[in-house]
C-alpha cells in the first residue's frame, strides 16, 4: 500500500499537477496539506473520477487538510481534540480496513511559528503539545497508525542545505525539535530516516533566491509511523521531480510503501 503526502499549496491553482500525479504516482491514500479551499469548493468531482474517496477539513484562503484514498473511509474525524477555541483546520483522520486490521492514517499541518516573538510561536509549541497527548492516547490501541503531512519543524542540521540560514526560524527552535522528538519518544519514527541517511534529501525549496535551482531546500514533510505501522514499512522516498513541473507547490510528495493491502484485496 502506497501512502503519500503533499502539501499542495493551494488545490485550484495546483489541480492540473494534482490529476496529473496522482495519476503517475498512483497512491493508493493521498494526504494533502494547505488545500486552502472550504469543504463545498474542493475539487472533489475531477479526483472522485480518478477512483478515489475524498473527505476534507477545509478553510476559505489557508490552512485546510484533506485525505484522497482509494480505500472506504470506516471513518473520519476532523480536528485535533485539546483547544476548543482552535478553528484552524489543520488535522483529520482516516480510518481503513486492511488485512493486517484497522489502518489510521492522519493528514495534518503543523503550525509555522513565525515570527518568534508573537503569540505564533507559543500556538505552534501548544499545537504540538497536544499532538503528543492525542497520539499518545491513539498508541493505546495498538494498531498501524501513520502521521503524515507538513511538520514544519527541520528535525536535524543535516535537513537542511544552509542550517546555518535557520537558526532565527521557528522551523528550527530548540523548542520545535524537541516537540518532534518527544513524538518521536513515544514510539514514532521517522519512515524516511528509517531507510536513508541522505544529507540531500528535502522536501521544501522556496520560490525565492532560486532555492529550488540551487538545490537550497530542507526537509520538513514526512510520516511519523508508530511501532506497528513502522513493522510493515518497505520504503519511503521523496518525489523530488515534482518540484519542476509547471506552476509547482514549493513542497512535493513524500510516499512509502506499507506491506498490507486492503481488506476486500486479501487472501
Amino acid at each position: 500500500m502506497k501512502i503519500a503526502t503533499w502539501n499542495i499549496n493551494g488545490v485550484k491553482a495546483r489541480i492540473d499537477n494534482l490529476l496529473h500525479w496522482l495519476n503517475e504516482s498512483q497512491p493508493d491514500i493521498a494526504c494533502l496539506q494547505e488545500i486552502k479551499s472550504v469543504d463545498e469548493n474542493f475539487p472533489r468531482m475531477e479526483i472522485e473520477a480518478l477512483g478515489y474517496h475524498v473527505e476534507t477539513h477545509g478553510q476559505k484562503g489557508f490552512n485546510g487538510v484533506a485525505i484522497l484514498s482509494k480505500l472506504r473511509f470506516d471513518e473520519v474525524n476532523r480536528g485535533l481534540a485539546g483547544d476548543d477555541d482552535d478553528v484552524q483546520a489543520r488535522f483529520i483522520e482516516g480510518v481503513f480496513s486492511t488485512d493486517r486490521g484497522a489502518l489510521r492514517v492522519v493528514s495534518l499541518y503543523l503550525p509555522n511559528g513565525n515570527p518568534i516573538g508573537t503569540e505564533k510561536f507559543p500556538y505552534k509549541l501548544g499545537w504540538m503539545e497536544r499532538l503528543e497527548r492525542w497520539a499518545q492516547a491513539r498508541l493505546v490501541l495498538e494498531e498501524p497508525l501513520v502521521l503524515a503531512g507538513d511538520y514544519n519543524v527541520i528535525p536535524q542540521p543535516h535537513d537542511a542545505r544552509h542550517p546555518e540560514n535557520w537558526l532565527g526560524d521557528a522551523l528550527f527552535q530548540p523548542e520545535s525539535r524537541e516537540a518532534l522528538r518527544r513524538l518521536a519518544n513515544l514510539g514514532f519514527v521517522d519512515a524516511f530516516r528509517t531507510v536513508s541517511d541522505a544529507r540531500d534529501a528535502y522536501s521544501f525549496w522556496d520560490y525565492q533566491a532560486g532555492a529550488w535551482q540551487k538545490n537550497n531546500g530542507i526537509r520538513i514533510d514526512f510520516q511519523m509511523l508508530s511501532p506497528e505501522a513502522a513493522a510493515w514499512l518497505r520504503s519511503s522516498d521523496i518525489e523530488k521531480h515534482v518540484r519542476g513541473w509547471e506552476k509547482p507547490s514549493d513542497h512535493v510528495p513524500v510516499v512509502i510503501e506499507l506491506d498490507m493491502c486492503p481488506l476486500a484485496q486479501a487472501a
